[in-house]
């Protein structure tokens, strides 16, 4: 309602300054409607003295309140009402102070007193009007403006407030025929067309939207946005042909928006038109003018269906499109790569993410993305790197300092990847999940130093928290194997492993292995068969042919050792196994 406010403040002081300098005239006719206009309080006339001693109080606390200093100002209005309490101006400056202190109601009797005391000052019912809104009676505030409309001569403008006032209330009707009454009073107007089609929308009258739509059009034939909500009408009156056709003829207005291309792509897609649908979509995308957070929110849309084969291609040449069009925003790459993640190309969504992160590296899930991405595309060196990256700026993150300690853990940096791993260890502490990926790869890493103590207490911590982790379960018991200590726990630990995977070869050649160094060949023999079918690895078939020789098979062991050589991964002891026919461990 800040309409009221705005014309009551703005010609407070022009409406006042009248009313005085008409004080003499119209107190000759106060008194001979004294009697009807009852809520004017009844006190004899005042003398002229106390007449001049009511304005220069008035006039003292005008100074006040434009001051906004509302409170000493109320003080010099009272004080002139208890002289003059028929006057319209004091009336209403009572009633506008205490509605600046939003004291509603205190301002009412005020207000009442000034439209019955003055019935032709609009002013006046702006400010009653104002006050029943302020009070949430906006049926009160409608009759203000209706009387208002009544009383005050020429003063039809104030109609597109009593309209606005209806709308906000949802009475349609009164505001359609308020908006008669404008169009009756100042002829066709656009506003008036648009706020009709708005009523109708609002009333679930798509037909009487549509024919206001067509006004508008009619009216305005080179406005792009009426035939694009039209078109949106027709649609929605399930009149695809009709959208279709006023979205042509948008397009000989301006061949290249965006916007109509992409209704007549989806409108071609509801029809089964795909080759078509297609068509548009890439015309709207080639634009410059589509912004991109509509791309972004489309390639979305994209996203959640994929994979599927049918759309991967026009969703790459899509993303293609974007980049190519807004090759400065960070979100045109990241949704790139976000959608080649799914469909695949690792490799290309990595570099649009470190494109993104060139232009924006504030994002902690793009960071994410890429060391992952690194991780899949078995880049070691990348993710250390990258990882560091992230750490630049989200020290705090652990999880940036796990793909450090991952990557440094697999290129064999064993003291980068401990201290790694640590620290992000201690700041996951809440992250129960999160802390055990880091026990995992400390229990490799200490392994790998010879501080077997430590990594027996990671390999632990792991299985206190998940019994069946098949990382820790074929490492540790691979490891203990490797050692020669406690092998029966080993042995439990692989065999535990073998239940639940009994055609995983990596897992059939530890537990293999484990029973091996317990001596038990022909057991070891038995399941290093079962993994030298499924798999043609070089350590396991080093492996089976190291339990051959134990049982006495040589020459059927050179000939295993033979094949794992020319898998090039075998021990560095085979070239001598094989020479000297000699197992050497």
């Amino acid at each position: 309602m800040n309409t009221f406010r705005n014309f009551i403040l703005a010609t407070c002081c022009l409406a006042l300054v009248a009313t005085h300098q008409s004080a003499a005239q119209s107190s000759k006719r106060k008194k001979a409607k004294a009697a009807q206009e009852a809520p004017a309080p009844q006190a004899p006339a005042p003398s002229e003295h106390d007449k001049q001693v009511s304005e220069a109080l008035f006039l003292d606390g005008m100074k006040y309140f434009m001051l906004e200093d509302y409170q000493q100002a109320l003080q010099l209005f009272q004080k002139a009402y208890t002289v003059t309490p028929n006057n319209a101006a004091l009336n209403y400056k009572i009633g506008e102070t205490y509605l600046h202190l939003k004291e509603f109601k205190s301002a009412m009797p005020f207000a009442l007193a000034a439209s019955n005391l003055e019935k032709t000052n609009a002013y006046y019912y702006l400010l009653l009007a104002q006050l029943y809104s302020e009070q949430q009676q906006f049926n009160a505030a409608a009759q203000a403006f209706n009387d208002l409309l009544r009383n005050v001569p020429n003063s039809n403008e104030y109609l597109f407030n009593l309209a606005d006032l209806y709308l906000a209330q949802s009475r349609y009707d009164d505001a359609l025929r308020t908006y008669d009454r404008i169009e009756k009073e100042f002829g066709e107007m656009e506003q008036l067309l648009v706020n009709r089609q708005q009523i109708y929308l609002r009333q679930k009258n798509v037909d009487k939207a549509i024919a206001e739509g067509e006004k508008l059009l009619k009216a305005n034939p080179s406005e792009m946005n009426y035939f694009l909500s039209q078109a949106e009408l027709y649609n929605a009156a399930r009149r695809p042909e009709e959208a279709i056709t006023t979205l042509n003829k948008a397009l000989r207005l301006d061949p290249n928006n965006p916007f109509a291309h992409l209704m007549l792509s989806d409108l071609n897609r509801q029809q089964g038109k795909l080759e078509e649908s297609e068509k548009q979509v890439k015309l709207a995308f080639a634009s410059a003018n589509l912004d991109i957070d509509t791309k972004v929110r489309i390639l979305v849309d994209f996203i959640r269906q994929l994979p599927n084969p049918q759309i991967e291609p026009l969703a790459l040449e899509l993303v293609d499109l974007t980049i190519e069009k807004h090759p400065d925003e960070a979100k045109a790459y990241a949704v790139a790569a976000d959608l080649q993640t799914i469909v695949g190309q690792k490799e290309t969504a990595r570099n649009n993410y470190l494109e993104a992160v060139k232009l924006d590296d504030s994002h902690f899930k793009i960071w994410q993305q890429i060391v992952l991405l690194d991780a899949e595309l078995e880049d070691p060196a990348a993710m250390v790197k990258h990882a560091e990256q992230a750490l630049e700026l989200f020290p705090n993150q652990a999880v940036f300092w796990f793909y450090s300690g991952t990557g440094h853990l697999i290129e064999k940096n064993f003291e980068k990847a401990v201290k790694s791993l640590e620290y992000g260890k201690r700041l996951s502490l809440n992250e129960p999940e999160l802390e055990m990926q880091f026990n995992m790869q400390l229990g490799d890493s200490y392994n790998s130093l010879k501080d077997y103590t430590k990594s027996d207490a990671a390999y632990e911590a792991v299985l206190a928290q998940d019994a069946d982790n098949e990382h820790v379960l074929n490492n540790y018991s691979y490891f203990l194997s490797m050692r020669g200590e406690k092998l029966d726990q080993a042995r439990q630990m692989s065999e535990r492993l073998v239940k639940q995977h009994p055609t995983n070869p990596t897992y059939l050649d530890t537990h293999a292995w484990v029973l091996y160094k317990q001596g038990n060949y022909s057991e070891a023999r038995k399941y290093l068969e079962q993994a030298v079918a499924i798999s043609d690895d070089a350590t396991i078939v080093e492996h089976y042919g190291d339990v051959l020789f134990k049982l006495g098979k040589k020459e059927e062991a050179v000939s295993q050792w033979q094949k794992a050589k020319l898998k090039g991964e075998a021990s560095a002891f085979i070239d001598r196994k094989i020479k000297e026919k000699k197992l050497y461990e």
